[in-house]
């Protein structure tokens, strides 16, 4: 039989929201602005980096990135992400969610600027530099991912908490949307102030000394962010799940929220006591007892997220080759260094503003109306048609007439994915795991989806180029052509849609009740056949 719920936790789930729950989002979700800055605006840059430090005046074309450098300038970071996220969340279960937050914003701030300062005398001092500060860059934001959902998902009442816990993620949204204006204001700024001819008319003139400083600046404005929350993130009390469930220390979590919610709360220490004493509050991660009631769970988790991040990633770091090979960016030698760096963001601000954003925070006024689990299997179904959709006519999208409904057609890929799996894979990870474990275990699955992602950052670069030796850019093999590899991440959406049937339905009920800590002895809530229905469907 399941036991009342401890009074601090009850308040939590039936609280009105109040003013407390926004100043969360803010302070967690810009964490996430920062996060989607600092990992997509390389994007932004990676074209100017080849120009300034690879190219070969006597080239037809201007320098790119090698191949190799390419994958590294793109790929370090979410190494280092890869590696926060298991790090911080197994972290934030062991020192409590408050003591490690404030870590990884300092971790982001400092290798914000040290990205931007990369010095050396030659290429390749610059460049590993650059991948070094980016490493421990995505060390830090990894430690965001878990640690920035529990402490929302225990934060949250339980009428709203998917909205809340993808309020946070929505940031990521405006992360990358922000990195993109401040591209175009620095490009634009230095555009104008620096009049150069195209590489084709002059190849030497064609990049300014100055075009130096736009990829520096524009690398280091994602340290403002964190900065700017750093004080508020650091007075944020701790979660009154993890000081109660897991600190046992009932007092203190009672004495936290009866400040953030205005009321009084009782110090229920001999129930505290009582639950820590309970054989189903005690098992660990790697045992018989975990594996039987949240293995699949886990599973699902990371794996939908590992699906999803290849090709949401493939999709963001390399978007501006995708739209360069349909035309819609014009060939690098007709442009030069500092205008590139315009046009790239421009489109890549506009599919943000009319696609990303958008998508965000339709799951945000939705998750907690017609739930997780339908959100996550229309994302991948939607992305799934809308890939194939680009990818079997390929060769028709590249004609001139035809590119604007290309951009569209991709653009609501995006779409899905963000009012979908990319919002979800998020959420849910937060909320059906136990409070000793739920932040090892969100770092856990993010990981998977960094791995995810790591693929899709070093694969498509290599996939997506042509099968004739004569198109593939330099330094690289032939590959299986843009329009195969496009065939190849809409099988990976549909896999998306296989694996969900694995995630459970968490919509409207208490973490608690999710995950069986006030069950009592005896009580098996996952041995009911039905049970196990009820939350691999849509309740």
């Amino acid at each position: 039989m399941a036991r009342e719920q401890l009074g601090v936790l009850n308040a939590l789930d039936v609280a009105r929201t109040q003013w407390y729950h926004f100043t969360a989002i803010v302070i967690a979700g810009m964490g996430f602005f920062t996060d989607a800055y600092d990992l997509f605006c390389i994007s932004l840059v990676t074209k100017l980096l080849g120009r300034i430090y690879y190219t070969d005046l006597s080239k037809r074309k201007p320098g790119t990135l090698p191949p190799n450098i390419a994958a590294a300038v793109n790929g370090v970071a979410l190494c280092g992400t890869l590696a926060g996220q298991l790090f911080f969340g197994w972290l934030g279960d062991k020192l409590g969610r408050k003591k490690v937050y404030g870590i990884t914003l300092i971790l982001m701030v400092v290798c914000s600027i040290g990205s931007g300062l990369s010095l050396g005398k030659n290429p390749n001092a610059v460049i590993t530099t650059l991948c070094f500060f980016r490493f421990w860059l995505g060390f830090g934001i990894g430690g965001d991912y878990p640690l920035s959902a529990t402490i929302m998902s225990e934060y949250a009442n339980k009428k709203t908490r998917g909205a809340f816990i993808a309020a946070v993620f929505a940031m990521q949204g405006f992360g990358i949307l922000g990195g993109g204006i401040v591209a175009l204001i620095v490009s634009s700024a230095f555009d104008h102030q620096f009049k150069r001819p195209t590489y084709f008319e002059d190849r030497e003139r064609s990049l300014a000394p100055q075009a130096d400083y736009i990829w520096r600046i524009i690398l280091m404005v994602g340290a403002m962010p964190a900065i700017l929350t750093y004080y508020w993130r650091m007075r944020m009390p701790e979660t009154a799940r993890y000081t109660a469930l897991v600190a046992k220390n009932a007092k203190q979590a009672a004495s936290d929220m009866s400040k953030v919610l205005n009321v009084e709360l009782e110090a229920e220490e001999e129930k505290v006591e009582k639950l820590a004493t309970e054989t189903t509050n005690s098992f660990g991660l790697f045992t018989k007892e975990f594996a039987r009631r949240h293995g699949l769970h886990l599973l699902g988790t990371t794996s939908t997220w590992f699906l999803l991040d290849i090709a949401f990633y493939s999709q963001n770091l390399f978007q501006k080759d995708i739209f360069s090979s349909i035309g819609w960016i014009p060939s690098s030698e007709k442009m030069n260094a500092i205008h590139e760096v315009y046009r790239i963001a421009r489109a890549q601000t506009l599919i943000a503003l009319c696609s990303t954003v958008p998508g965000y925070w339709f799951t945000v006024a939705f998750i907690d109306h017609i739930g997780r689990f339908a959100i996550q299997m229309m994302g991948f179904f939607f992305m799934t048609v809308f890939m194939f959709a680009l990818a079997i006519p390929y060769n028709h999208w590249t004609k001139h007439s035809y590119r604007i409904g290309f951009v569209i057609m991709y653009s609501l890929t995006f779409f899905f994915s963000n009012f979908g799996p990319n919002a979800t894979t998020f959420v849910v990870p937060a909320e059906i795991f136990p409070a000793r474990l739920r932040s090892t275990c969100h770092g856990i699955s993010a990981a998977a989806g960094k791995a995810g992602a790591i693929v899709g950052a070093f694969g498509f670069l290599y996939a997506s180029q042509s099968k004739d030796p004569t198109k593939v850019e330099a330094g690289y093999p032939t590959g299986i052509g843009m329009k195969n590899a496009l065939i190849v991440l809409g099988v990976i959406n549909f896999f998306g849609m296989l694996f969900t049937l694995l995630v459970p339905e968490s919509k409207g009920k208490s973490l608690e009740e999710l995950t069986g800590e006030n069950e009592g002895e005896g009580n098996e809530p996952t041995a009911d056949p039905q049970a196990v229905s009820n939350r691999t469907v849509p309740v």
